[in-house]
């Protein structure tokens, strides 16, 4: 798929919200980017998927993993079409990510990481955390959109790529233009909540 023929389905289903929001990361942004207007549309996740599989159909993927919830529904679907499994990467209670509910992953098993938005990659880095006593052999780190215009996807160890790279405006919390002004914030996503 092309950058503007992504662009161009972005923007009919209105994925992105003008406004001031506290981002998962913690920081402030004048946009959200609501990947669940895409992710409603089961053709459109199969598409988008169906991308990123493309770039890893002769490479032995044997998991594909993601974080809750976006990544889960991504890593669901592009499981789905590499004929192999798919495993969940939740929220642990004491902070960061874990593999629960029975889901088992053999040490060295070659798996392929995947998410929704990436803006600091916590979501990511606790993934990564959460299978490493495993060992696993990863493939690689596939994301929808990266928000951080390329900066975020070189904290990895391992390649990191977007079908979307964009660069949006964050501001921590004591330096954010919006909340000077008095802007209301808005808590948008899942995490915190």
């Amino acid at each position: 798929m092309k950058r503007s023929d992504l662009l161009a389905l972005i923007q009919k289903l209105n994925v992105v919200t003008s406004g001031h929001f506290l981002l998962s990361s913690g920081r402030h942004s004048d946009e959200y980017w609501e990947k669940f207007r895409l992710l409603e549309w089961p053709r459109v996740t199969e598409q988008l998927c169906g991308e990123i599989v493309r770039r890893y159909k002769d490479s032995g993927i044997e998991v594909v993993i993601g974080p809750t919830t976006g990544g889960a529904l991504l890593a669901q679907e592009a499981a789905r079409q590499l004929d192999t499994r798919c495993l969940l990467a939740e929220p642990a209670a004491g902070g960061g990510r874990e593999i629960r509910r029975g889901f088992q992953l053999r040490r060295a098993e070659r798996l392929l990481i995947i998410d929704d938005v990436l803006t600091t990659g916590l979501s990511l880095q606790e993934t990564l955390d959460a299978i490493t006593l495993y060992r696993p052999d990863v493939a690689g780190i596939e994301v929808l959109i990266d928000r951080s215009g390329g900066r975020a996807t070189q904290q990895f160890d391992v390649s990191c790529q977007a079908l979307l790279t964009i660069s949006a405006r964050t501001y921590s919390p004591e330096v954010c233009p919006m909340c000077t002004q008095g802007v209301p914030l808005v808590k948008p996503g899942t995490r915190g909540i």
